[in-house]
């Protein structure tokens, strides 16, 4: 008889300890996070995901170039550009010429740099306008101006390498560096070719030109796939190519927790849980899947349906992916970056947790009897 009551003591009081301190899971239940809501006096907004829903929050974000480099056509390769280097040979059909001096018919300006304003200076022809003309305009309209100072003068023009040609490209580039404007690489395509394209993922590459004080960026796909964006390219254009970093994180019951990188521009939920190796079929609950964000507050206002909404809000939306669209509803609902994926466990997994323990405790209450006896 007494062995009997010590048993049933210490059996009731590890059932006690079992429930006074909880046993392992992998994060709240479906019950805890729904009873943080706003209706229940918490401070996140939870929302049942259905197709209204998935159409407002349907939001990713859009890049593109503005419309100053949209607009902006085609410059010639030979076109002259402030900051191009310059070489000018001039002959006189005289001697002792005005510009070779005395005995000379022939006179070379080396490195002449076009300035910030587009001019350069020649003797006796004064400040001329080089950017915007071609080696050849530039050549006649020297010609012009030294011809009242002296007869028949001839003149070459040679455009050297200069900043104003070039375009720099730095990142996940093929091969960083300087490049020259040419006829194939006047357009943003052709140079990143010329480049050796990008050395990450073309589906998560994004690029951004920066253009004295104005940038823009664009996806490395949208580039090719959208005449608009392969835009012309100006002397002295810096390039940037990056892996897209958004990312987001994984948790509770699925097959893996991690911070997972988008792989490509638009990534939905049903997606983000098999890129984490689905469900974990022995302790998810297929109920409770939930998408944790920081809403802005004009999706928040139109989701909630209320105009009282004046700052970014946090919120829960559910998916039942049990309910006949439920996959459906999970397919179409568009991840963001810093969004967090949860999976909640299954009600029943914490009652076998439970009778494990109770069950380990039981054998624990004979060692005890045993010991007893």
């Amino acid at each position: 008889m007494k062995n009997r009551k010590f048993r049933a003591l210490i059996l009731v009081a590890a059932v006690s300890a079992v429930g006074a301190c909880g046993l392992p899971r992998s994060g709240p239940s479906k019950g805890e996070l729904l009873s943080g809501s706003i209706e229940k006096y918490g401070d996140t907004f939870v929302v049942a995901v259905d197709n209204r829903i998935n159409e407002i929050t349907d939001y990713t974000p859009s890049f593109g170039f503005p419309k100053s480099f949209r607009s902006a056509g085609q410059i010639r390769p030979d076109t002259i550009s402030p900051g191009d280097v310059l070489a000018l040979t001039i002959y006189e059909n005289v001697d002792d010429g005005l510009l070779a001096g005395q005995g000379g018919k022939q006179s070379q300006l080396t490195q002449l740099q076009v300035d910030g304003a587009g001019y350069i200076f020649i003797p006796y022809a004064g400040r001329i306008l080089a950017a915007g003309n071609t080696p050849e305009r530039l050549r006649q309209i020297i010609t012009e101006k030294l011809s009242a100072q002296t007869p028949d003068p001839q003149v070459v023009v040679t455009r050297l390498a200069g900043q104003g040609t070039t375009v720099s490209i730095v990142g996940n580039a093929g091969a960083q560096g300087v490049y020259t404007i040419e006829q194939s690489s006047r357009r943003i395509s052709g140079m990143l070719a010329a480049a050796g394209g990008v050395t990450v993922d073309p589906k998560v590459a994004q690029v951004t030109v920066i253009r004295g004080n104005t940038r823009g960026k664009a996806w490395l796909q949208d580039i090719f796939e959208t005449p608009s964006q392969d835009i012309a390219l100006r002397g002295g254009d810096r390039i940037l190519i990056e892996e897209d970093e958004r990312a987001f994180t994984a948790v509770g019951a699925t097959g893996g927790q991690a911070r997972v990188p988008f792989e490509q521009p638009r990534i939905t939920a049903l997606e983000a849980i098999s890129k984490v190796g689905g469900l974990n079929s022995s302790l998810a609950d297929p109920k409770g899947v939930f998408i944790l964000r920081d809403e802005t507050s004009s999706i928040a206002r139109k989701v909630l349906q209320r105009d009282d909404i004046p700052n970014d809000q946090r919120m829960i939306y559910v998916m039942d992916l049990t309910e006949p669209n439920g996959l459906f509803m999970a397919r179409d609902f568009q991840i963001r970056d810093g969004d967090t994926v949860y999976v909640s466990e299954a009600p029943f997994v914490q009652l076998q947790k439970t009778l494990a323990a109770i069950t380990g405790t039981a054998s624990s209450v004979n060692s005890l009897n045993n010991i007893a006896n």
